[in-house]
C-alpha cells in the first residue's frame, strides 16, 4: 500500500472578531469571506415573498447546502427545492423541471449544476463564494501531479474546479466515495486522491487501496482538535460523537460514527442517544435540531479557549450567501454561472460515472455512507 501525499497548499483568510468581548477565539491574521448583513424581521418575510413569486415567474427551483443560513435552507424547502449534500443536489437539479437553478452554496456546486444542466440557466447568490479545496488544488499543478502518475487511476472530491474535474477519472462526494474507492481497489486499480488528504487518508484506511494523494484540507474540518474534542466528551459522557470525514484522522479515530452530511443525517435520527457532539460545519446544525427535536446537538470545538480559528466551525463562504443576494439574481439574472462548453462535456464523464455508480447501488444491499466505530488510524 502506497500512501504519498504532496506537500500542502495552504490558503488563509480571517474572519472578523465578532465576539462581545474582542477576544482571540475569532479573531485571525487573514482577511474573511464578506458575509450578508442579516435582514430584520420585517425585511426577511419581504424578501421570502419576493423570492416566492420570482420563482414562479422564472420557472426556478432552489438548491440549497446544509451549510447555507437557515433563512435558505427553509425557503428551498417550501417552494419546492431541496436542502441536501452535494450529491443530492447534483442529482436534483439535473432532474428537475424548472429552467433556472438558484444553487446556494459555493462555486463548484454551480459549476456541477452547470455542467449536468447545460440547458438550465444557473444563478448563484455571489459567485466569489469557493472552497478552500478547489483554491488550494488548480489545474496546473494538479495536472502535473497526474501527469506523474499515469498509471493510476484518477479521484476528486466534489470540491473541486471544472477543469480539476475534467483532468479526472472518477468524481466523489463523502457520501459515495468509500464505495467507489472500495470497487476500483476490487479492480485492482491504483488510486491517485484529490484533494482532502483527510478524507482521503479516511478512505485508504477504510479499504486499503493503494493511493497516493494530494495535501489540501477543508479550512472548516482541519481545524477540529481531539484534545479539546475529549474533552468535551468527559463533560458530556451520554452524548455520541459524529464526525465528517474531512476531519483529521485523531478526530475521526474518537467518533461513533463517521459519515457525509447527510450520514450524520442518519446517525443522529437512528442512534438511541438524546445528546450528540457534531465535528462537522455548524451550518448543519439547523436541519440537525429541526428533525430531531428532543435531541441535544452540541458543536465540535475547533480550538482551545486561548486560540484562534479560521473558520470557527462555519465554512466563510457558505455564509456569503443570503436572501437578498437569491432575490436580486432572480430579478435580475446576474451572477450566471458559465462553464465552457467543451470543458464542460470533459468534466461530465466523471461525473456522469458517480451518478450512474451510485444509482446501481440503490438496487441492492449495499455499505451505507456512515462507518459506525471505527478505530485509530
Amino acid at each position: 500500500m502506497t500512501d504519498t501525499l504532496l506537500a500542502r497548499k495552504a490558503v488563509d483568510y480571517e474572519q472578523p472578531d465578532n465576539s462581545p468581548t474582542g477576544g482571540a477565539v475569532c479573531a485571525t491574521k487573514h482577511a474573511w469571506a464578506r458575509v450578508p448583513v442579516e435582514p430584520s424581521a420585517a425585511e426577511r418575510t419581504a424578501l421570502k415573498d419576493k423570492i416566492r413569486r420570482l420563482l414562479k415567474e422564472k420557472n426556478a427551483v432552489m438548491v440549497s447546502h446544509y451549510y447555507v443560513h437557515p433563512d435558505l435552507q427553509d425557503l428551498a424547502e417550501e417552494t419546492g427545492g431541496i436542502v441536501s449534500d452535494s450529491l443530492e443536489m447534483a442529482r436534483f437539479g439535473r432532474d428537475h423541471a424548472a429552467t433556472t437553478l438558484v444553487v446556494s452554496g459555493v462555486r463548484f456546486m454551480g459549476e456541477t449544476s452547470k455542467i449536468l444542466s447545460p440547458e438550465k440557466r444557473v444563478l448563484m447568490p455571489d459567485l466569489d463564494a469557493t472552497c478552500s479545496l478547489d483554491l488550494g488544488c488548480p489545474v496546473d499543478e494538479f495536472s502535473a501531479f497526474c501527469d506523474a502518475h499515469p498509471d493510476r487511476t484518477v479521484v476528486v472530491y466534489a470540491n473541486t474546479s471544472a477543469a480539476v474535474k475534467a483532468r479526472s477519472d472518477w468524481l466523489v462526494t463523502s457520501s459515495c466515495a468509500l464505495d467507489i474507492v472500495k470497487a476500483l481497489k476490487e479492480q485492482g486499480q491504483k488510486i491517485l486522491w484529490a484533494p482532502d488528504r483527510h478524507l482521503g487518508g479516511y478512505i485508504q484506511r477504510e479499504t486499503g487501496a493503494d493511493m497516493v494523494m494530494w495535501g489540501g484540507s477543508c479550512i472548516v474540518h482541519d481545524e477540529f482538535k481531539a484534545f479539546e474534542l475529549e474533552e468535551l466528551m468527559h463533560e458530556h459522557p451520554g452524548a455520541r460523537l459524529l464526525v465528517h470525514p474531512e476531519s483529521p484522522a485523531a478526530v475521526v479515530a474518537l467518533a461513533d460514527a463517521v459519515g457525509s452530511t447527510s450520514g450524520i443525517l442518519n446517525a443522529a435520527r437512528e442512534m438511541d442517544a438524546k445528546t450528540f457532539i457534531v465535528a462537522t460545519d455548524n451550518g448543519m446544525m439547523h436541519k440537525l435540531r429541526t428533525l430531531n427535536p428532543g435531541k441535544t446537538f452540541i458543536e465540535a470545538p475547533t480550538a482551545g479557549n486561548s486560540a484562534t480559528c479560521k473558520s470557527c466551525a462555519h465554512c466563510p463562504w457558505m455564509a456569503m450567501n443570503g436572501l437578498a443576494d437569491v432575490a436580486r439574481v432572480l430579478e435580475t439574472g446576474a451572477n450566471e454561472v458559465h462553464v465552457d462548453q467543451g470543458l464542460g462535456l470533459r468534466a461530465r464523464v466523471p461525473i456522469d460515472r458517480m451518478l450512474a455508480f451510485t444509482a446501481a447501488l440503490k438496487q441492492g444491499p449495499v455499505p451505507g455512507s456512515l462507518v459506525a466505530h471505527i478505530g485509530a488510524a
